[in-house]
């Protein structure tokens, strides 16, 4: 081959190769949306926090089964749903915040019992989505992981009778699922259609997980984020209340959300945070400084 029509083939290559990569980016690139998640204002209360962040712009929540308790004292479930949509709210997750609820034993039954009603509460809503934390500081053995897929299949199944997703939140601290990896391989042995990954910045990038574990992540596997940073500490000294508001911390946000994107997620970045300055901050003063911030942060990274 002539070195001209050598060098045009090979730059025309090079041409396809870049258009190719670009198009495999654009496809891989999912957009996500700003949620705020109830315990970031706790203090505030359920109607409170709500009608803070609605007047800062916040569209997307997540609501927390104790501050709707608190508010059903007075009110009743009606009520609770009237809040929601008279400031205009779309409430997309959910949880009853059970502990020892993936993990296999003896009082499982009643904490079924009660995702149950959980699940019939929050369909009401119109909330698709209900998770519940792998907290757990039982002594955890290998057969427990097996007995745990009948686990994950169970709460599938009731999740599916209601049309919803249940998701597990790998915890940095638990005996049981602290770490992506074993989350995703949990879930993937189970193989139920309404159970997958609940991914929390602040418990993969502070916990023993790699980045690496995100490459086990197969399509569709993530069902809903929440979004936090970390300080610049020992992980040993890290907790929630060293929670941070996304680009306030060393955590690789955009690199992580890109790699969520590439697995498929499109979807609500709930900001879960636990410092007192913002569960006892005013709800509109808080929700108005993430908004700014986790904005910013979520243009940078290509994926608002």
């Amino acid at each position: 081959m002539a070195p001209l029509v050598q060098a045009a083939a090979s730059s025309l290559k090079g041409a396809d190769k870049k258009a190719a990569d670009k198009k495999a980016e654009k496809a891989g690139t999912g957009k996500m949306t700003l949620c705020l998640h109830q315990n970031t204002s706790l203090g505030a209360g359920y109607r409170k926090s709500l009608e803070g962040w609605a007047r800062a712009g916040i569209k997307q929540v997540e609501l927390v089964s104790s501050m709707l308790d608190e508010f059903l004292k007075t009110e009743d479930l009606a009520a609770a749903r009237r809040v929601v949509t008279d400031l205009g709210l779309t409430p997309v997750s959910c949880s009853p915040g059970l502990a020892d609820f993936w993990n296999p034993h003896p009082g499982r039954a009643g904490l079924m019992d009660t995702f149950k009603r959980r699940c019939e509460q929050y369909v009401t809503f119109g909330i698709t989505k209900i998770y519940n934390p792998a907290t757990t500081t039982m002594k955890i053995t290998r057969d427990d992981y097996k007995a745990g897929l009948d686990c994950i299949r169970e709460t599938g199944e009731i999740a599916k009778q209601f049309g919803m997703t249940a998701s597990i939140e790998f915890v940095r601290a638990s005996t049981y699922m602290s770490n992506l990896a074993t989350c995703v391989k949990q879930i993937h042995e189970a193989a139920h259609p309404n159970v997958r990954v609940l991914f929390d910045f602040y418990h993969f990038w502070s916990g023993p997980s790699k980045f690496e574990d995100m490459d086990l992540l197969q399509q569709g596997d993530v069902a809903h984020v929440h979004f936090q940073d970390v300080p610049d500490m020992p992980r040993e000294l890290l907790d929630n209340t060293t929670r941070l508001i996304p680009g306030d911390g060393v955590t690789p946000i955009a690199k992580i959300l890109k790699k969520l994107a590439e697995k498929g997620y499109a979807g609500p970045l709930s900001v879960e945070l636990f410092l007192p300055e913002f569960q006892q901050g005013d709800p509109y003063e808080v929700a108005t400084k993430i908004r700014e911030k986790t904005t910013r942060v979520m243009h940078d990274a290509h994926v608002a």
